[in-house]
């Protein structure tokens, strides 16, 4: 019977058949020991040279790292440390590995990302993209269950959403065509159709970065709500955040310890978040030692020394209109102000969410558009939504790969995504 490696528990005393990859051997006399891996975990093989052929036994002696093998035997549970292993009755070689590059010994970020497609099948890598998948799986259901429409978004537009410094062009036959920043201008229209929508899928920004928090490509969900305002998207925002964690906490607590995640210290984000408007975030920041002006954005400094003042995140909101995107409201209350608001997270990651109430005025949207010096016409089917029917709406985008960096406390994005694109690095 085939099993896999994650279901051993369910059988013990009992001959399975498991089939992977050796990650360790070794041999001592009459015995081998055997980690092997398979993709949902890790186990030990025990080789008796009494419980085998004597042939198996001699040709287990010739495996090498990331050999496949296929291996009989009766599971038995280890009590040392209450683990499942297999004791072997017979082990077919299905391939001898050549010389696996990355081996038990420290090797250059620069070489290891040369070899990302290899690199992944380390258990630490192995860990970090099981929680990207939670998280994907995550998302999805959040927004599934609570009557979202998923809407896919194009990855191919005539426009820019975030500022045309961030474009990736693209010649589409004969024409200019940009990578999409995001998918939120093609949301609002959807959102006048089904009244809550989501989109999920790949985004680009051309930004000549070389910080922990930026890629050129990364993962982005962006929910979109007609009728909301800024106070709606805030408590979404929490909403959403907690059930992320709460999923990874219930479903990934093995791959958290694998990575030596502190739980208790991520099941802080939990509470209810801080909020705080800008001006009021500025001044805190002034407190702390930071010359940052009002007026200007936060840095990633800025946002560090912010968040390492709590446990768990923050939400910042009511930003000046200067450095926010030409579609946020005004707020009514302060014309220099525009109702938006990010989700900066704990332990220095800063901002993982961002969005805010959308513009409903034709009239302030081309106004707003001639201000940012971008041409009306590519942009004429986006403001039919305000012609027709015009309506308050809000929604965010939350960054995949920033998320998965902060749950997982790694230093880098780098290693969220199976293979990253950044600045200078687009191989494997």
């Amino acid at each position: 019977m085939f099993v896999s490696i994650n279901e051993l528990d369910r059988h013990v005393e009992k001959a399975v058949t498991v089939r992977g990859w050796v990650r360790h051997h070794r041999k001592s006399g009459k015995i081998q020991f055997i980690v092997m891996r398979d993709g949902t975990g890790v186990a030990q093989i025990v080789m008796a040279r009494n419980d085998v052929d004597e042939a198996v036994f001699e040709a287990a002696k010739t495996l090498t790292q990331e050999s496949s093998i296929s291996v009989t035997g009766t599971v038995q549970q280890n009590p040392r440390n209450n683990k499942c292993e297999i004791v072997a009755s017979t082990l077919e070689i299905i391939h001898i590995s050549e010389p696996f590059p990355i081996t038990p010994k420290e090797h250059g970020t620069e070489f290891l990302m040369d070899n990302r497609h290899l690199w992944f099948r380390s258990q630490r890598q192995w860990a970090i993209l099981r929680i990207r998948h939670r998280l994907a799986k995550a998302i999805r259901d959040f927004f599934d269950d609570r009557g979202y429409t998923n809407i896919d978004s194009p990855i191919l537009t005539p426009t820019a959403a975030e500022g045309t410094s961030t474009l990736f062009a693209v010649d589409y036959f004969g024409e200019q065509a940009f990578l999409s920043q995001s998918g939120q201008l093609y949301l609002e229209p959807a959102v006048a159709a089904f009244g809550k929508v989501y989109c999920f899928g790949p985004t680009f920004r051309a930004e000549k970065s070389k910080t922990r928090r930026h890629l050129t490509e990364f993962w982005m969900v962006e929910p979109e709500i007609a009728f909301a305002h800024l106070s709606d998207i805030m408590d979404l925002a929490q909403e959403f955040i907690h059930y992320l964690i709460s999923q990874v906490i219930e479903h990934n607590t093995p791959e958290l310890e694998i990575l030596e995640r502190d739980i208790d210290t991520l099941k802080q984000s939990l509470q209810p978040f801080i909020r705080m408007t800008y001006s009021e975030a500025v001044a805190q920041l002034h407190a702390l030692g930071s010359d940052i002006e009002w007026g200007s954005d936060f840095g990633g400094d800025d946002e560090t020394l912010l968040t390492q003042q709590y446990d768990q995140p923050i939400i910042v909101h009511r930003f000046p209109k200067e450095f926010k995107a030409f579609y946020m409201e005004p707020d009514p209350e302060d014309p220099r102000l525009v109702l938006g608001m990010d989700v900066l997270a704990p332990e220095g990651y800063g901002e993982v969410i961002g969005g805010g109430e959308r513009a409903s005025s034709i009239d302030f949207l081309l106004d707003q558009i001639k201000k940012h010096e971008l041409s009306e016409e590519p942009y004429s089917w986006y403001l039919d939504v305000r012609r027709y029917g015009s309506f308050p709406h809000a929604g965010f985008g939350l960054g995949l790969e920033r998320a998965v960096a902060w749950i997982c406390k790694l230093p880098h994005v780098r290693e969220t995504i199976p293979y990253p694109r950044m600045l200078y690095r687009l191989k494997p």
